[in-house]
């Protein structure tokens, strides 16, 4: 299982430069991995997007076997629209793969990194 990596506000072009240049080498050695990093501009932008009822659904998503959103919302006794909204957001950011299968959200943690 692998992390997702948050990075908030900053020089982002700078770390996201650094980030892949340093997949690239590791790659040239013949590593393999799988990380998934993705950058927001400011807190208020993640904060938009990773609300408390968001990471209700990620966590219900990681540790469930879900195949519509529909069943989603019934499981999180939610409502369907609110529930396909945040499905939309957080697909949208790259915090959660949702395709005609089902969801997934592979990944354990979801480490932040946040510029003063």
């Amino acid at each position: 299982m692998s992390d997702v990596k948050l990075t908030v506000g900053g020089a982002m072009e700078d770390e996201a430069s650094r980030q892949f240049i340093d997949a690239w080498h590791r790659a040239e050695r013949g590593e393999t991995f799988h990380e998934r990093r993705l950058a927001f501009e400011s807190w208020d932008a993640l904060a938009r997007v990773l609300t408390g009822k968001r990471m209700e659904l990620l966590r219900y998503v990681r540790h469930n076997n879900v195949i519509s959103v529909r069943a989603l919302a019934k499981a999180l006794r939610r409502d369907y629209s609110n529930v396909h909204a945040d499905v939309k957001a957080l697909a949208s950011a790259g915090l959660l793969d949702a395709t005609a299968r089902g969801m997934r959200a592979n990944y354990d943690t979801i480490e932040t990194k946040i510029a003063i």
